[in-house]
């Protein structure tokens, strides 16, 4: 049984193919999923895993399969979730991006503004300015946790910035969004008791600042924008949860794991951080690179709305899918030499790391942005940040993330 192989530890190429499932967590914590994919798009594009944590599912491995599967939210349906694990009937969150059109359609209008290009350009000066105040104050000279002091730092302040939350306690959506994608039905470490307090808790603080904004005038804040708009002012508890947890995690975990990714790559690449110091001009087309080789988000779910025929496989209604956008973003059917890192690729935002269709990332541009901005801000101050430690990763295979990366910055 795939339970009792070692995924992480043998050779891709010596497991059974019925036996390989890439939804293990353990997997990814130790970055050996690669081959596994590798092995999944020659031989099984359209692979059926019987058995694992999360019961039976399929996994879509190609750029252009994941590129249709995403264009037909009719067939593919994106309720019940975006994840492999099945929601709890006694703790059933919902939010938009796990429903069809049109329900999906009008929650996302309500609060797409937050992003608009107006709102956008005038986010940009205060992203500058947290972004130089966060690197100021990083200890030249000494080891420090790279994740903490500038990835989660940065986009926790964002983040609290856009729910208009209050920015002394901003550190609170660190842990509710860490909590939320850490779960061990999930294959987390968190307890299942110990994320539904945590998430409780979340829902009443997030309530009782709704309950106060509705008394207020609109305003362009997240926030203000679900209390006043007149499809989300009413919604149940978990669904205002669900939207909640979306919107903290779409908007901390993907972006922060960028920032770290993208130290990560140029350390593993030195000659690309030598181009990067000889042409700070490429940082734009570099940020749309960092988001394709890091993938912070591994995969997303569908479900299979009737029975269908795919890539020569059959699919019953009800079956779960996973594209695995961690594994299209590194098909060389569809991107030339993609386990390379090259911040001067040609079409580097031609990925998938942001979704595609109807349930694109409605934050990409805010998220390349404040990518843009910071390594804007490093290279005015430092000649190379210089990775000096084993890194962590997080134990999960829907979030690739880092809990440690120890590092030393070095000034020009």
């Amino acid at each position: 049984m795939a339970e009792a192989i070692a995924l992480e530890h043998v050779d891709p190429y010596s497991v059974a193919l019925e036996d390989i499932d890439v939804s293990r967590a353990e997997l990814m914590q130790n970055d050996a999923h690669w081959g596994y994919f590798a092995r999944m798009r020659k031989e099984a594009p359209v692979h059926y895993c019987r058995d694992s944590l999360f019961g039976p599912y399929w996994s879509i491995t190609k750029f252009h399969d994941i590129m249709e599967i995403e264009k037909n939210h009719e067939v593919f349906s994106s309720d019940p979730g975006i994840t492999l694990a099945d929601r709890p009937e006694d703790f059933a969150t919902v939010n938009f991006i796990a429903m069809d059109p049109p329900k999906h359609d009008v929650q996302r209008k309500t609060v797409q503004g937050v992003v608009a290009p107006m709102n956008l350009a005038k986010l940009e000066d205060t992203i500058r300015a947290r972004a130089a105040a966060i690197l100021d104050s990083v200890p030249v000279g000494e080891t420090f946790n790279w994740v903490d002091l500038v990835s989660i730092e940065l986009t926790t302040q964002m983040l609290a910035t856009i729910f208009d939350f209050p920015f002394e306690e901003r550190r609170k959506l660190t842990y509710w969004s860490d909590m939320a994608t850490s779960g061990e039905l999930a294959g987390g470490p968190t307890p299942e008791p110990v994320r539904r307090e945590a998430l409780y808790e979340c829902l009443d603080y997030f309530t009782k600042l709704r309950d106060e904004r509705v008394k207020m005038e609109p305003r362009p804040d997240l926030l203000s924008m679900l209390a006043h708009g007149k499809d989300t002012r009413n919604m149940p508890p978990m669904e205002f949860l669900g939207n909640l947890i979306l919107l903290i995690v779409g908007g901390n975990d993907t972006t922060r794991n960028s920032i770290s990714g993208g130290v990560l790559a140029l350390n593993e690449n030195p000659e690309e951080y030598a181009k990067l110091r000889d042409n700070p001009g490429l940082i734009p087309n570099m940020v749309s690179e960092i988001i394709r080789y890091q993938t912070p988000l591994a995969y997303m779910r569908r479900t299979a709305a009737r029975d269908i025929e795919f890539g020569g496989k059959q699919l019953k209604a009800g079956d779960k899918i996973a594209m695995w956008y961690v594994s299209g973003n590194r098909d060389p059917e569809a991107i030339h030499e993609p386990d390379k890192f090259l911040i001067d690729r040609a079409k580097a935002r031609h990925h998938l790391s942001f979704g595609f269709g109807v349930h694109r990332c409605m934050g990409n541009r805010l998220a390349e942005m404040q990518l843009r901005v910071l390594w804007e801000e490093i290279m005015t101050r430092f000649k190379h940040i210089e990775v000096v430690g084993p890194i962590e990763r997080v134990q999960s295979s829907f979030v690739r993330g880092y809990a440690q990366m120890p590092v030393v910055v070095h000034p020009w």
